[in-house]
């Protein structure tokens, strides 16, 4: 029995990564309508040199599509002045003046860096329709997108931590990232 559900899921995440999707553009993920489904998407090609970059748990969510705990994260609570950029490859993501508590225990913003950064899916897994949220150049799965957010957009990126890394505001020229300190004034 275990021998059969465990094929059974090595099947569903190696069918996970296979076809072609579509990214979804801004008016399309403001519609109310469901959009055309795009199928499932590995866009992150799974190296042993990524692998040796990046923890398990970053693996398995950036490579694997997994989620990780609710509250039991490392930002879903972090209220210091900075900025989140991809685990993968250190492309800025998301900052703290956009995070807000959501209350769903995941790290929540109401909107990216720049929309340009990120690809919107539309994933029909487990029997839901959600928006995915991936990273353009890594193609790493980062987390969802809903329209239950705070004015003045009113969307909530719900993003897994797993997929983040956190650089403070006072190290932010000191790690390439100096351009974005007028943000914090």
């Amino acid at each position: 029995m275990k021998t059969n559900i465990l094929l059974v899921l090595v099947a569903l995440a190696i069918s996970g990564c296979s076809g072609r999707a579509s990214p979804l553009d801004q008016e399309e993920l403001a519609m109310k309508e469901p959009v055309v489904n795009a199928g499932t998407v590995c866009y992150i090609e799974p190296t042993e040199e990524l692998r040796a970059r990046l923890s398990p748990e970053e693996w398995a969510v950036l490579v694997e599509n997994a989620t990780e705990p609710p509250f039991q994260n490392r930002y879903w609570n972090n209220h210091a002045a900075g900025i989140y950029v991809d685990a993968a490859d250190g492309t800025p993501l998301f900052a703290s003046v956009h995070k807000f508590d959501s209350g769903s225990g995941w790290p929540s913003f109401w909107q990216p860096i720049d929309e340009d950064r990120l690809v919107l899916i539309e994933d029909t897994s487990f029997g839901m329709t959600r928006v995915e949220v991936r990273a353009r150049r890594s193609g790493g799965h980062l987390g969802h997108v809903f329209d239950d957010g705070p004015e003045p957009t009113g969307r909530r990126y719900c993003i897994n931590s797993a997929a983040l890394r956190f650089i403070a505001r006072e190290d932010l020229a000191s790690a390439g990232y100096g351009e974005l300190l007028a943000m914090f004034d």
